[in-house]
Order: structure tokens, then C-alpha cells, then sequence
């Protein structure tokens, strides 16, 4: 018995995992295909989804953990609006702001005198 049961505690996170997530994407999914683009409820989400992307954002930013928060602040903001221009400067496309943002970061990081750490 005790031969199997080493599994089980992996299984259980997967299932749990997969029922915590996927349950509420396909729900999102079902439901989001009768809504109007224009209707109060689904413009709601998108601001909601919008504020959460902007709060997580603003943590990273203004109160990084590990590694990021050995950079100086001015370096992050400078990192953001470089990023934010450069998504704005190329059709909205997100892939061209983060890596732009990223480059910027880890520029100003081998300037300063390597990767902090």
C-alpha cells in the first residue's frame, strides 16, 4: 500500500488544480458566448479583469519580491513606461510590450553593474 500511496498527494493537486481552474474557464466560456459585447455585464468583467491586471502590475512594480526588488524603483517605472510605449507604438500588441519592458529592465541591470543578487 504505502508502495502506491506516494502518487496520491500529485493526483489530488492535478484533479484539484483542474477543477479550481478549468471548471470556471468553461463556465466563462459557455456564458460569455450569449453575451453581447456591449452588454453592462460583460464590460463589467473586462473592467474587473483589467483592474486585477493593473493591481498585480502595481505590486510588481511598487513592492517586488526577490530578485526585482534589489533594482532601484526608477529602473521598474523606466521599465514600465518603455514597455507601455512600445506596446502602444506597435498595434496594441502585448508580446512586443513585455518584451520591450524586459529588455529595458535587464539593460538597466547590466548598466548598474550586472543582475543584482
Amino acid at each position: 500500500m504505502s508502495d502506491v500511496a506516494w502518487w496520491w498527494p500529485y493526483v489530488m493537486i492535478v484533479v484539484a488544480g483542474w477543477l479550481a481552474t478549468d471548471m470556471w474557464r468553461w463556465l466563462g466560456v459557455l456564458a460569455g458566448g450569449r453575451l453581447r459585447e456591449d452588454s453592462e455585464l460583460f464590460v463589467w468583467v473586462r473592467c474587473v479583469a483589467t483592474a486585477l491586471v493593473a493591481g498585480v502590475i502595481s505590486k510588481l512594480i511598487l513592492f517586488p519580491n526577490g530578485i526585482l526588488a534589489d533594482s532601484p524603483m526608477w529602473l521598474r517605472l523606466v521599465a514600465a513606461g518603455a514597455g507601455f510605449a512600445a506596446f502602444l507604438a506597435v498595434r496594441q500588441m502585448v508580446i512586443v510590450g513585455v518584451l520591450a519592458g524586459e529588455a529595458v529592465l535587464i539593460g538597466g541591470w547590466l548598466l548598474l553593474g550586472g543582475v543584482p543578487g
